[in-house]
């Protein structure tokens, strides 16, 4: 009976060491949603969120028939090093993004001014055909760089996951678990890229140390879950 308690004892031990394990490896990420909080979110300068951005059965969505105000939102904390993952569902002819490194006071209003994960329905949008070689479709970084061209999108009304990495001026867009983008912020191709794009004359574009994380109002309804974002410890 000794034995067969001590062993016991150091069974639960061990399941409480595993236990604090994966709690310490999970303690880089930090949840911005997590179906209910909407915490660590809030207007695009603004203190406040804009009535069209709601929670439903755990899904943030962005309704725009709905009655109030509209505007992008943001996170509260700015990053500079960081991953960030969230899944996001579109409806038919959906226009929105995830823009990072976005600085409050090169925005006008309530549309926010930074790098962007295009999110798009690439078959029915006329913006998939505009700009340059695909670079305004589906995961390219928004009118600089499309996405690799055997990129695995998944159907409207279906979950896609949507990932950033930046480390340092490195930086990655991934989709549906593989790389479709990279490259580096401030480099001599990135600078030519934003020479010959829409924020040619925007002095310091993508360029800042660190920013907020957005999620865009365009106009058209789309679903986010599942969001949160890993720093360095």
């Amino acid at each position: 009976m000794k034995r067969a308690g001590a062993l016991l004892v150091i069974a639960a031990i061990l399941v409480g060491c595993a236990g604090s394990a994966q709690k310490n490896g999970d303690q880089q990420w930090t949840v911005l949603f997590d179906g209910n909080n909407m915490d660590a979110w809030r207007g695009l300068n603004s203190q406040t969120l804009p009535a069209r951005w709601m929670v439903a059965d755990g899904v943030l969505v962005f309704d725009p028939a709905a009655q109030g105000s509209g505007g992008d939102i943001i996170t509260k904390d700015e990053y500079k090093d960081f991953e960030f993952e969230l899944e996001y569902k579109i409806s038919l002819g959906t226009n929105s993004g995830i823009k990072y490194f976005v600085v409050e006071e090169m925005s006008n209003g309530t549309a926010g001014l930074g790098l962007e994960y295009q999110i798009l329905d690439d078959e029915n949008h006329k913006d998939a055909k505009a700009g340059i070689d695909g670079n305004r479709t589906m995961a390219s970084l928004y009118d600089l760089i499309a996405p690799n061209a055997d990129k695995s999108v998944h159907p409207i009304g279906q979950w896609n996951t949507a990932r950033i990495v930046s480390k340092g001026s490195h930086v990655e867009h991934w989709l549906n678990g593989k790389k479709v983008l990279e490259y580096e912020r401030g480099s001599v191709p990135f600078m030519d890229l934003i020479a010959a794009s829409k924020y040619k004359d925007i002095k310091g574009f993508g360029l800042a140390d660190k920013g907020h994380i957005l999620l865009q109002d365009h106009g058209n309804k789309v679903f986010f879950r599942n969001i949160r974002v890993k720093t360095p410890k």
